[in-house]
Order: structure tokens, then C-alpha cells, then sequence
């Protein structure tokens, strides 16, 4: 878990479950439900278009109660092996109010388990900083174990 640069944060973990699988948990709407907020907090809605192009729309409830939805298009799509995305887009290439990131996952094999990096590229140094205040590094971190424990069990 390291800051590169002024306006990148990295998540950097070895996880012990196949590169297909986790692929899998990334990319499929039912999976990706079951990992992608941190918990207590849970996913209530996932769309997933995953295409060069292809939007995406999750519904993200809040520990409160209160619901967050999150849009953001898919630049790069690599099976089993990378995706890009931003929320500088919603859907069809519409740019979105206030373009925050733009984030890479990489998957890379180490011996049977896989090398994980998430780099959530922000616009600013500000918005860096304002995310890694928001918990990056918990929450991402957080998710990157759940999402471990779900596709070891595929």
C-alpha cells in the first residue's frame, strides 16, 4: 500500500486465488456484489457492460442507510489479466459532472497465487489526497481481502 507520485494512490497485494477467478469477481455482476464495498457497507445494484466503452453502474448502501451510486466506462479490458476505468463518463461517453479517477487493475500470476494492483489515478493532488483521507487504503484494502476470499472459494 503506497502513494506514487502527487495524484496516484496504489494498492499492492498478493492474493491467494487464481488470476481467472479473480477476473471472474471483477467482472460478473453477482460476484463483484459480493466484494466490492467494504463491509459493513454492501452493493445493492451492479450493471456491468465490461467492453472497451462499456458503462458501469453500482449502487453502493452505506452503513446508514444512505445509497451512493457510482458510474464510470471501461477504457481497456484485458481478460484475466488488466481493466481501466474512470468516472469521467457515465454511459455512452457522456462526461460525468466532476471526473475524479481513473483506475487500473492489473492481475499478474505468482506462482498459484496472483499479484493485484489497483492505481487509482485522480485528476488532482487534491482529490489524492481527499480519497486517501476517505480511507483508501482501509477501505481498498478491506475489499481486496474480500474479494480474496471469494474467488479462492471458486
Amino acid at each position: 500500500m503506497t502513494a506514487t507520485g502527487e495524484r496516484s494512490l496504489v494498492l499492492d497485494r498478493l492474493l491467494r486465488a487464481p488470476r481467472a477467478a479473480i477476473f471472474r469477481c471483477l467482472t460478473e455482476p453477482a460476484l463483484l456484489s459480493r466484494w466490492f464495498a467494504p463491509h459493513p457497507h454492501t452493493i445493492t445494484r451492479a450493471e456491468l457492460d465490461v467492453a472497451p466503452g462499456g458503462a458501469a453502474f453500482i449502487v453502493m448502501k452505506l452503513e446508514g442507510g444512505e445509497e451512493m451510486p457510482l458510474h464510470f466506462t471501461y477504457l481497456e479490458v484485458v481478460r484475466d489479466q488488466k481493466l481501466v476505468f474512470t468516472d469521467a463518463f457515465t454511459s455512452a461517453w457522456e462526461p460525468s459532472a466532476k471526473a475524479f479517477m481513473a483506475v487500473t487493475i492489473t492481475l499478474d500470476d505468482e506462482g498459484a497465487s496472483t499479484r493485484y494492483v489497483a492505481r487509482a489515478a485522480h485528476w488532482t493532488a487534491e482529490d489524492r489526497k481527499a480519497h486517501e483521507d476517505m480511507g483508501f487504503h482501509e477501505g481498498w484494502g478491506l475489499c481486496a481481502s474480500q474479494l480474496e476470499v471469494l474467488a479462492a472459494g471458486l
